[in-house]
């Protein structure tokens, strides 16, 4: 059996020894390469929101970016456009469509590991 992807390569990295790291106010992005991927280790703290801390960044009125993700520590509520809310909690994947904004609950910080969204996030 075929897989649609595959790796050729046997690597590992820790996001701690970022290839790049994005630092708009509240949020810490550090992304690493590994092969054909790029994994993001996203921290939003506490008071963060896209709207706040990222829309100055990007210009756009709302997050433009597909993300999939799983969720380290931490809580963020997401709102579609559409009105849809969902909240995230620590253990959770997810998958969110362009068009949403989102914002972190509580005083703790939202960590999340990112598969889809790492490579351009944040970044104007």
């Amino acid at each position: 059996m075929t897989s649609p992807m595959s790796v050729s390569n046997f690597q590992n990295q820790s996001h701690s020894s970022a290839d790049e790291v994005r630092n708009p106010e509240k949020t810490l992005v550090e992304i690493v390469r590994l092969e054909d991927f790029t994994f993001g280790r996203f921290k939003f703290e506490p008071g963060w929101s896209w709207s706040n801390c990222i829309k100055p960044v990007v210009g756009t009125e709302s997050c433009q970016a597909s993300h999939a993700g799983y969720c380290v520590s931490g809580s963020m509520t997401v709102r579609m456009d559409d009105g849809t809310q969902k909240t995230i909690v620590a253990g959770e994947s997810y998958t969110i469509p362009p068009g949403h904004n989102a914002w972190v609950d509580g005083d703790e910080d939202f960590v999340g590991i990112e598969v889809m969204s790492a490579e351009h996030y944040a970044k104007s």
